[in-house]
């Protein structure tokens, strides 16, 4: 199959790149930081560009689904964007004369990483290189989750929704329900940055999966009260781990006034992870699952929280 060629700089382009030597952009920035042929080598056997066509370089339409989750964008606002954004262009290697991948391209390309079971692996290439350029601390990790809606409308007594995966629950503390999925997180304290996501249904309970969300290096492991139980602290406790769980009332007993206190004291310190729910859905828009079933849901997540960790590494080394 033929493969498209990218890349070429035009005089017009080679002049502005004079003008940003090293590049100045935060994109700019982000490019001269990540090891992308490792990433490459990840995705060389992903080509597709359609009957008749030459296939798109995996590299160029990976970095641009990056770019959707950085920014929040549908797939045909992100044609869009490549078309008329000159950041955009440079970031994924494309010249200002060359055509960009359509929408029907991202989404078929986006497809085969869901079928080809890629994203763990690109997230997990992508940890290896935080760790290797020293940015994971590993002092703590911080649990906790945070709903997100479906696209699809919820299931009524007349009607299936067209999302089978997608459940319905409540909202903690705010009231109200939510029909989609949850993105369980592990955040590294210190840094912020994401080291284990996993995706559920809504209606899956936060510490279902929460010890699988634990690295096994990091000193402590921080949580609020939907995580305790007496297992897991012991379990915690015999590997050497510092476990700083806020203990929940049972429902004979109110807690004592000093398990209130350690249990505000827990909640300052974790109080960081909710800048990192902050970033992901103020300004990278995952607020709703643009795609129908579990699979594209977390492979949705996972894309963003690959983003949302390349963005943390530019601005930890910036």
């Amino acid at each position: 199959m033929a493969v498209k060629q990218t890349g070429q700089l035009s005089l017009a382009e080679a002049f502005l790149g004079s003008k940003l030597p090293g590049g100045s952009s935060p994109l700019d920035r982000l490019s001269g930081l990540v090891k992308w042929y490792r990433f490459e080598k990840l995705l060389v056997a992903l080509r597709d560009g359609g009957p008749g066509r030459a296939a798109w370089p995996p590299l160029v339409l990976f970095k641009a689904l990056l770019l959707q989750s950085l920014y929040g964008l549908s797939d045909r606002e992100l044609e869009e964007a490549l078309g008329d954004r000159l950041s955009f262009r440079r970031f994924v290697g494309l010249g200002l004369e060359e055509s960009v991948p359509d929408h029907t391209v991202l989404s078929r390309f986006r497809n085969l990483l869901v079928g080809e079971g890629l994203m763990e692996k690109l997230f997990g290439e992508l940890d290896r290189q935080l760790e290797k350029a020293g940015v994971i601390l590993k002092r703590g990790t911080m649990l906790d989750a945070t709903l997100i809606d479906a696209v699809s409308a919820p299931p009524t007594p007349e009607r299936a929704s067209k999302d089978a995966d997608a459940r319905i629950t409540a909202r903690k503390g705010k009231g109200g329900l939510t029909f989609g999925y949850k993105a369980h997180v592990g955040v590294d304290e210190g840094s912020g940055l994401i080291r284990t996501v996993i995706t559920t249904p809504a209606n899956v309970n936060d510490t279902v999966p929460a010890d699988r969300l634990i690295c096994g290096d990091e000193k402590t492991v921080w949580a609020d009260a939907a995580y305790d139980t007496h297992a897991r602290r012991a379990r915690l406790k015999a590997e050497g781990k510092k476990v700083r769980i806020a203990r929940r009332p049972n429902k004979h007993h109110a807690l004592p006034a000093r398990l209130k206190h350690y249990n505000r004291l827990i909640a300052r310190r974790r109080a960081a992870v909710e800048t990192t729910f902050a970033t992901l859905k103020n300004r990278m828009r995952l607020t709703t699952i643009r795609y129908v079933g579990l699979a594209k849901a977390a492979a949705q997540v996972t894309m963003a929280a690959i983003a949302f960790n390349m963005r943390r590494w530019a601005a930890i080394t910036g």
